[in-house]
């Protein structure tokens, strides 16, 4: 039994630097999808004004 709790504490530590690893590529993409939609966005503008409208049509007619 010691030998079981010895290996949970070196892994509750891993899960935890893989939990913030996984927040920062998360971060990190989120960032650059973001960069993506601003870039389409300018080199599409009506395209962009579109979606604009139509998301808020949808957000118009959402009901709580």
């Amino acid at each position: 039994m010691p030998d079981r709790e010895s290996h949970e504490d070196p892994s509750q530590h891993e899960s935890r630097e893989t939990d913030a690893e996984r927040r920062r590529r998360r971060a990190e993409f989120l960032r650059e999808l973001t960069e993506a939609r601003e870039l389409r966005d300018r080199v599409q503008p009506r395209r962009a004004k579109a979606a604009r409208l139509r998301h808020a049509m949808r957000m118009r007619t959402f009901r709580w």
